[in-house]
């Protein structure tokens, strides 16, 4: 079965969503030492695929399945990203991908952006990405890959821009990891709001000392 169009736009790292101006806490975990070769990048990257798969995950589907929730899975998201830094990166990413793909596609996501704005919300990235891909007939199957894909690609890229990685390693540590989000694809898909779990404690104190960093690459 041929893979749907909107897919591969959404995937395309051309769409200009704004992503590539955060690193995830890459850029602290390498300036503190934390991630200094292959192996420590990508247990770097496997730790942040499982987190995904544990907090972005559950909000972006709940919020696939339904729409109508996604106020009350905004605040949830704002109250379990405890850490300024992630919570910042997450309403300006989830902003930056609802502006443009409003701009993309605005018969299916204009409404959806004036939506957001009149009700004030701060419309972090997950569940805004679940909604939005709804309204854009992208199953939720397809939904839960894209995100987790999307996470992987976005880290590798911040590793490739801080000099943790070659364009090639890090495309091989990409196809190398297909098998761990499979893995974390299978045990998180069912996960719901009721589930959210922080499951990198490390990884997030070193993303939350981002905004102290003397010099800095990244927003995140």
């Amino acid at each position: 079965m041929p893979v749907p169009w909107i897919l591969l736009q959404l995937s395309d790292s051309a769409l200009p969503t704004g992503g590539f101006v955060h690193s995830a806490g890459l850029e602290s975990a390498f300036q503190q030492g934390e991630v200094q070769g292959p192996g420590d990048l990508r247990r770097f990257i496997l730790d942040a695929i499982w987190l995904a798969g544990h907090s972005s995950l559950p909000l972006a589907s709940g919020a696939h399945e339904d729409p109508d929730s996604l106020p009350a899975l905004d605040a949830r998201a704002d109250a379990f990203l405890s850490s300024e830094v992630a919570n910042r990166a997450s309403r300006l990413q989830g902003r930056a991908f609802l502006d443009a793909c409003a701009r993309i596609f605005p018969a299916e996501l204009s409404p959806l952006r004036e939506q957001a704005a009149r009700l004030h919300l701060r419309r972090h990235f997950a569940p805004v990405f679940g909604v939005a891909l709804r309204a854009l007939h992208v199953s939720l199957e397809e939904t839960q890959q894209l995100l987790l894909s999307l996470a992987a690609r976005g880290l590798l890229q911040a590793a490739v821009r801080l000099g943790a990685a070659g364009t090639h390693e890090a495309q091989r540590l990409l196809r190398d990891l297909s098998g761990a989000m499979d893995e974390v694809l299978a045990s998180c898909a069912h996960l719901r709001e009721g589930d959210l779990a922080q499951t990198a404690p490390l990884a997030d104190l070193l993303g939350a000392m981002h905004d102290r960093l003397y010099s800095r690459l990244f927003q995140s």
